[in-house]
């Protein structure tokens, strides 16, 4: 049997501690209810914990991160008070293998914007509107046992154009009562990491509630795991003619950039003379 997988929900609690409605909604924090979700179809086959923004190092440690095999991300109104020395840190996890499920207003986390390398800016109206998730992809792994469409009845609206590199795949298209349509299922591939973007999660609805909502999250969990038996970033090795499984590093081809690649992987500035 595989090993369990190793989850982080990370939410920002803000919205939780003190807008009235959505304590209603949520009155453990959306992180807990996102957490339930994935346990609850999931069970044995993970182990989750949750993390908050304003724990120390908004609870995403160098520790956490390496017990970590699936991180999901949900922020909304404090994206600028998430520390850059953690977005990097979890880049780097991101990067050398760790998955990343980034849901509704995280499109504009600086984690997301760092990995896709846009705007990441959308359309949106804070209205109560009906959205319909259409599966465009019914044999992809996160689609699986999701209804056709899923019929989510009060949500916010994000449409096109959203400003996100062509996604490796596309699982999932919404339209709203508007007539707009969204891209709301995407998959991308940065390094070694697998990455999945879902959109629905406003916080004035109970969209983490819904059956089929967290079906999803807990299919993209599955999916986002990778298997390489190690963490590791991708990186440059020079090989000699024939050699083909001997690369040599940056330490033994060219020390100077190894140790100012080690420098900046560790957030330290060289002097300047």
């Amino acid at each position: 049997m595989p090993a369990p997988i190793r989850v982080t929900v990370w939410s920002e609690n803000r919205h939780e501690q003190t807008d009235e409605q959505v304590i209603r909604i949520y009155p453990d924090g959306m992180h807990a209810a996102i957490a339930e979700g994935i346990r609850e179809n999931l069970g044995e086959q993970v182990i989750v914990r949750t993390a908050t923004l304003d724990e120390p190092e908004h609870g995403l440690s160098e520790e956490v991160l390496a017990e970590t095999d699936v991180l999901t991300w949900w922020g909304h109104i404090a994206h600028g008070e998430v520390d850059d020395a953690v977005v990097e840190r979890v880049h780097r996890h991101v990067l050398a293998g760790m998955g990343l499920v980034v849901l509704h207003s995280g499109h504009w986390s600086k984690i997301f914007v760092k990995l896709m390398g846009t705007s990441c800016t959308l359309r949106w109206r804070a209205e109560q509107d009906r959205e319909l998730v259409w599966t465009v992809d019914p044999t992809h792994p996160i689609a699986q046992g999701i209804p056709h469409p899923i019929d989510i009845p009060a949500q916010e609206m994000y449409g096109e154009f959203f400003d996100i590199p062509a996604p490796d795949e596309l699982v999932f298209v919404s339209s709203f009562s508007g007539g707009e349509v969204f891209r709301s299922g995407c998959t991308f591939r940065r390094g070694h990491g697998r990455i999945f973007y879902f959109s629905p999660g406003d916080q004035d609805y109970p969209v983490y509630h819904h059956r089929d909502v967290r079906r999803v999250i807990a299919n993209a969990v599955e999916w986002a795991r990778t298997d390489r038996p190690e963490r590791a970033a991708p990186t440059l090795l020079r090989y000699e003619t024939g050699e083909f499984f001997a690369g040599k590093g940056y330490a033994d081809a060219a020390p100077e950039i190894a140790a100012a690649r080690a420098a900046a992987e560790a957030g330290v500035t060289e002097p300047r003379g």
